[in-house]
């Protein structure tokens, strides 16, 4: 499954050149959003030779197939055939569907991710998940398949909303939850408005291909990868649909990882200090706001679509310690509501 390389560069229209050389393709679409065509697709545009460019609209309602059904005719009306390659340079949600419009049009052809957010750069961009959301429920449909290369440039961080950049922390320090103490460590120091990513993200990256290339299609070891997923997804998914109340999803799931980490040390062995350490630094780092408790019924019920669950039971990936990570924890409603009194007892 592990095909490609993810490359860290310095000088991506350097490694653009380089790869588009290596190959031959027929056309060459480049998906963005109005956010990355305003603001990356000036940083590669010297590297790209003639090229159909398909714009859509940001954001994760947007992620859809409605949307995928606009990419489809795009690359229907300007004729591409199964040697074309799509070029996907965005965040997530980009890269999610784009994957997904490129393997599935024609039954597939090939694609480049250039993802521009560091959540996307330490998380979407390895493993192959591809998809969309679905009335509501998120990368309900979707495959697995590889893009031919994943090229991370972090200057484009400089682009983004300082909110997008704290986001995509929360997939670091899961990181270093799930599977590294010692990186933990190190990711406690990190001030997300003010730090030099490159290493980071480097890391993160192996951290990720270490389990991808052990369980490709999560069968096993690779569900690790989930914590603070189960409830952090039910709670952007409920909240997407309140504009005002709308999370990115990285605040999302650094809420999911208080409420997990809470489930952890009363489930599996996690220490107090730890879920202390854990829960104090994620409401330093990203202030979660209270949740009225007339909606944890609600929002709780969303958990019984995740794609972890067998045979209707709701299944977690918890914490034994930092560094280490249990699967397939089943857990009901009342534990979860639990969760979400601690939560709210701890923001206080």
């Amino acid at each position: 499954m592990e095909n490609h390389n993810t490359e860290v560069t310095t000088n991506i229209q350097e490694s653009i050149t380089r790869f588009l050389a290596s190959r031959k393709y027929s056309k060459i679409a480049v998906l963005v959003d109005e956010n990355t065509e305003a603001h990356c697709l000036p940083k590669i545009l010297d590297a790209l030779p003639d090229h159909y460019l398909i714009t859509i609209p940001s954001g994760e309602s947007n992620k859809n197939l409605s949307t995928c059904e606009d990419i489809w005719m795009a690359l229907t009306e300007a004729g591409f055939d199964r040697k074309g390659l799509m070029i996907n340079l965005g965040g997530g949600v980009i890269g999610d569907m784009g994957g997904f419009v490129a393997s599935t049009y024609k039954r597939g052809f090939e694609f480049l991710n250039i993802p521009t957010t560091l959540l996307s750069q330490v998380d979407a961009s390895v493993g192959g998940k591809l998809g969309v959301d679905f009335h509501g429920f998120k990368n309900h449909i979707g495959i697995f398949n590889e893009p031919q290369n994943v090229l991370i440039y972090t200057d484009f961080y400089s682009t983004l909303p300082k909110e997008e950049v704290r986001s995509g922390f929360a997939e670091v320090i899961k990181h270093g939850l799930i599977y590294d103490a010692a990186y933990w460590e190190q990711v406690k120091t990190i001030d997300p408005y003010r730090h030099d990513w490159t290493e980071v993200v480097s890391h993160s990256i192996d951290i990720k291909k270490k389990v991808v290339t052990e369980d490709p299609f999560e069968s096993g070891l690779r569900k690790i990868l989930n914590f603070g997923h189960t409830i952090g997804h039910a709670i952007e998914s409920y909240f997407l649909e309140i504009p005002r109340e709308r999370l990115l999803h990285g605040e999302a799931i650094a809420v999911g990882m208080i409420t997990e980490a809470y489930l952890s040390h009363k489930l599996t062995g996690l220490s107090k200090e730890s879920l202390e350490e854990i829960t104090d630094f994620l409401i330093k780092v990203y202030a979660p706001k209270k949740i009225d408790t007339k909606l944890f019924e609600e929002i709780l019920g969303l958990t019984t679509q995740d794609k972890k669950n067998e045979g209707g039971i709701v299944q977690f990936s918890l914490l034994k310690e930092i560094g280490s990570c249990t699967i397939n924890i089943p857990i009901g409603i009342p534990d979860m509501i639990d969760s979400l009194f601690y939560l709210n007892e701890r923001i206080g």
